[in-house]
């Protein structure tokens, strides 16, 4: 049996989440230790283990170490069945993490999958569901997988509750894609998420994206959460062109008015409209899986961050694929998965 060793101790649970999805797309066991040592918290905490719980299940693999705090897993994947499935992560933590985790093995089967997760929908340090529905699985779709997702219920952090709904059709045929280009006049739309919490608040978020970025009143947009067990309070900004759309959002916290929330966001989306680049940090990291299982694809990003590179390193133990990335200019990088 072909075992791939593997440390974590210079990155987080996005390792561990990789892992698993290579490992069930290619039947390759893994080891992973140290995991998660440089945390504050190290080792495994409830949203990790729900991602290996529902790894495991989904590809009826064999599992050493997973418990609360571990910090060495043996994980070894067996057939990988389509079906039904619903996972519960207990806590506020990151119901999305868990769902790209399983994703690409069930793009892969023969048969289609419905998956349900309850946790988190709206975390700090996670992609939150919008930003799955309008830009990551739009990005998966030019390369060929075929999903439907709904957003079941909001589950803000730190209470949690939310749910999630995806439906993934079967045999994806995988498509090298490039996502060099943006385009040079992108729609600007502003959205203040908000649960149990005043108007007001979504409204003064609403002012300051409007009077930095030159918003008109139809491009902004207040919501509400109707079905959230907790308050919350979620600023989004979605910068849509032709080929690519991108999310963008900033998490309402105690202590933190409206306007310096808006204003974070603000910083966001003001450093990539001012790069050439047309892959935001967050989903560039995000990308190289999907690209590697098809053989190939290019995107153009701001920003090589630490997730990118170690995710690139680990990809590069699992498939026959190179990645590697150039500078383009002062604020644009080229990378490229190739076989």
């Amino acid at each position: 049996m072909e075992l791939i060793e593997i440390s974590g101790i210079e990155g987080g649970g996005q390792l561990l989440r990789t892992a698993l999805s290579l490992s069930l797309c290619t039947g390759t066991a893994f080891e992973m230790q140290h995991i998660r040592a440089k945390r504050s918290r190290p080792g495994l905490m409830r949203q990790h283990l729900t991602a290996v719980g529902a790894a495991a299940q989904i590809g009826c693999a064999h599992v050493d170490g997973a418990q609360l705090g571990a910090t060495t897993l043996r994980f070894i994947p067996g057939a990988v069945n389509p079906g039904r499935y619903r996972f519960s992560i207990g806590t506020a933590g990151s119901a999305t993490l868990v769902m790209q985790t399983v994703l690409p093995a069930l793009w892969s089967c023969d048969g289609p999958s419905e998956v349900i997760i309850e946790g988190g929908t709206h975390n700090p340090l996670a992609p939150c569901a919008d930003f799955i529905a309008q830009a990551y699985l739009p990005a998966l779709r030019r390369m060929g997988v075929d999903t439907e997702f709904a957003l079941l219920r909001h589950g803000f952090f730190p209470a949690g509750g939310g749910a999630l709904q995806l439906r993934v059709a079967p045999n994806a045929q995988l498509r090298i894609h490039a996502f060099d280009r943006r385009d040079p006049a992108p729609q600007l739309e502003a959205t203040a998420l908000l649960s149990a919490l005043h108007d007001q608040i979504g409204q003064r978020e609403l002012q300051v994206v409007a009077e930095r970025l030159s918003l008109a009143p139809e491009h902004q947009h207040l919501r509400r959460a109707a079905l959230a067990q907790s308050p919350g309070n979620v600023l989004m900004l979605r910068v849509q062109g032709e080929q690519h759309t991108e999310l963008f959002s900033a998490l309402g916290e105690r202590g933190l008015s409206a306007e310096q929330v808006a204003i974070g966001l603000v910083k966001q989306v003001s450093a990539y409209l001012a790069s050439s680049a047309a892959v935001a940090e967050h989903l560039s990291d995000q990308l190289l899986l999907p690209m590697a299982l098809a053989g190939g694809g290019e995107f153009t990003t701001a920003f090589i961050s630490d997730h990118l590179s170690s995710n690139a390193c680990l990809i590069e133990k699992f498939l026959p694929v190179e990645i590697d990335w150039v500078q383009v200019d002062r604020q644009c990088w080229r990378v490229t998965v190739r076989s």
